[in-house]
């Protein structure tokens, strides 16, 4: 940061304060409980009263927390893990009711993401044909954000009494979820121009009038690996299709790096239908309140504070699964 060029690029040097600031969050962390717990021993050693007794048991849960939180570090130590993430959200099976949906998942992770201190970036947005969402992709920029994301990628199901519907019955939706890593080494990556089908369309997402009366969103296809990115949040064509360039090298960059099908699904996730029995969580509204994750089996009847980006449970479990597997 000290370097005369550091504000050059503006979006390297934004990413190096970035991840500035989370390293110092942990180190503040760390430190602070290590302070706590030599207050804890500090007074353990002195003639106790059933006051300060109490005092420490209270001190004492309360570093126990804050430990449990730090040594889920320890379990984001894959390849990948401290990478920013490409976030992507579909709906699924329900018509309407998935894609208002697929938008309470949206505002979810977006909660979520702002609790975290991360930021993000809308890279691609479908309206719902009445209401929400039908598929939306964000870049999310923070360190460790794709270690947290990758637990979320599957099928999310979601039971509630319909606003839609007029007789008020009970609906099932689907969204899916699709995380995969922001890679920065993709220069080497050469893709043949005969490979490319590229589209240009009007953006439908909010940005302007100059995004929506113009054909500046770009979609690419690459033919040998089926491929499809789509970039339409900037305002010029030309920005839409570098960004989508750049997006489609970090998934062929992944497709390089796992040969085997079988690699591929350990950083991807294996795709899977859309629609009942593929489900790694359930929220469910009516008739009663639970959100419960299939793999973990952790489950909660606080529907309310997890739509509202409360995950970090969830995340945590997944996490412990995947280190003792």
């Amino acid at each position: 940061m000290l370097l005369p060029n550091f504000w050059d690029d503006q979006e390297k040097s934004n990413n190096v304060i970035t991840e500035l600031n989370s390293l110092k969050d942990i180190v503040n962390d760390i430190m602070n409980v290590s302070i706590k717990v030599k207050d804890i021993n500090s007074m353990i050693e002195e003639d106790l009263d059933d006051e300060t007794i109490s005092l420490i048991e209270d001190e004492y849960n309360d570093v126990k927390d804050e430990i449990e939180k730090l040594e889920l570090f320890q379990l984001l130590n894959n390849e990948y893990d401290k990478n920013n993430c490409i976030l992507e959200i579909h709906s699924g099976a329900g018509g309407t009711e998935a894609c208002d949906w697929a938008n309470m998942i949206y505002r979810m992770y977006t909660r979520w993401i702002e609790k975290k201190g991360y930021k993000y970036e809308v890279i691609d947005f479908q309206e719902g044909d009445e209401v929400g969402i039908k598929s939306i992709s964000i870049i999310v920029n923070g360190l460790y954000s794709y270690g947290y994301l990758k637990c979320e990628k599957g099928i999310h199901r979601l039971v509630r009494l319909s606003p839609f519907d007029a007789n008020h019955k009970r609906h099932t939706s689907f969204a899916s979820v699709f995380v995969t890593p922001e890679i920065d080494e993709v220069s080497d990556i050469e893709i043949d121009p005969k490979d490319l089908k590229i589209d240009v369309y009007r953006s439908s997402g909010n940005g302007g009038q100059g995004v929506n009366t113009t054909d500046s969103a770009v979609r690419i296809t690459h033919l040998p690996s089926k491929i499809v990115v789509t970039c339409q949040n900037e305002r010029s064509q030309i920005q839409n299709k570098e960004h989508a360039m750049k997006i489609l090298k970090n998934k062929l960059k992944l497709l390089e790096l796992d040969k085997q099908e079988k690699e591929l699904k350990s950083i991807t996730g294996e795709q899977m239908n859309i629609d009942f029995g593929s489900q790694i969580r359930s929220y469910v509204m009516h008739p009663y309140s639970m959100v419960k994750d299939h793999r973990t089996k952790y489950e909660t009847s606080n529907v309310n504070a997890v739509l509202d980006g409360d995950i970090d449970k969830f995340i945590e479990e997944k996490l412990k699964e995947d280190k003792y597997e």
